[in-house]
């Protein structure tokens, strides 16, 4: 599932392509995917321009003119391609969105959404989220204070959108092997120390996440080298069995609730 890296880079690229242009035809080809009738989802977006791409947690937000905004969650299975119909991928795409020629498919959005709302409705759907792990606003302190009342288990935690919104199965093994703690830690038995490290591994991480394009392997567009080049710098998700880059033993792969969980017990502690 695409987590906060993977959506900020396709804020950040799609911001740069989409914005300021107006949508000029829609095509829905699963109405479940919206939350609006095909004709009245169509008859708002037609004519109107998209003003700003932005990002909240896993979600993509794009602002048009009217003062409406396209809610995008991908969930487990979704992506984006931006194109044309000469260079489409050969998936069906349960959304369209054209602008002129080029055409923005969402793909994949069986269980993900694309939902048009006003700006009180979009504040009271995100209302739910915990802060960004990002934020200026969100320092070393503010992670001690929230982790003061937590009694779980360290991946359990990291993935609570609630709690903090934007880290999913990859990015919480990612962080934990780069602090060097097991992800099936306790919070309670976690000293000073080791949340400090936790703190400054989340910041390192999501940002080199961020600079090499996320992990998703799909191209945004034709020529995009970008977007999925974290994938090969992952350290242990999705490595189970291969040798530990920081002590050459094998990579654990393990499940906690129903998610995998990748870590070297060697070397994570």
């Amino acid at each position: 599932m695409p987590e906060l890296p993977e959506m900020e880079t396709y804020r950040r690229l799609l911001q740069e392509r989409v914005v300021g242009r107006t949508i000029t035809a829609t095509l829905v080809q699963r109405e479940k995917t919206i939350n609006l009738d095909p004709a009245q989802f169509d008859q708002i977006l037609v004519g109107n321009r998209i003003t700003l791409v932005d990002r909240c947690a896993k979600h993509l937000l794009f602002h048009l003119e009217s003062g409406h905004i396209l809610l995008l969650h991908l969930m487990l299975g979704g992506f984006l391609y931006y194109g044309t119909v000469d260079d489409k991928l050969g998936r069906t795409a349960q959304v369209t969105l054209s602008f002129g020629q080029p055409i923005l498919y969402f793909h994949g959005l069986r269980l993900g959404y694309l939902h048009l709302l006003t700006a009180g409705q979009l504040d009271e759907r995100l209302d739910s989220l915990g802060p960004e792990p990002l934020d200026a606003a969100f320092t070393l302190s503010r992670f001690t204070e929230l982790l003061e009342d937590k009694r779980g288990i360290l991946k359990t935690t990291l993935v609570d959108q609630h709690w903090l919104s934007g880290i999913g199965n990859c990015y919480s093994d990612e962080i934990c092997f780069d602090a060097q703690i097991l992800p099936t830690r306790r919070i309670p038995e976690l000293t000073q120390e080791e949340i400090k490290r936790l703190y400054f591994s989340m910041q390192k991480v999501l940002k080199e996440a961020i600079q090499y394009g996320g992990y998703m392997e799909p191209p945004l567009y034709r020529d995009d080298h970008l977007t999925g080049g974290f994938n090969d710098r992952c350290r242990v998700y999705d490595r189970g069995g291969e040798p530990c880059l920081r002590c050459g033993q094998p990579i654990i792969q393990s499940k906690l609730s129903s998610r995998k969980v990748f870590a070297c017990i060697n070397c994570q502690h």
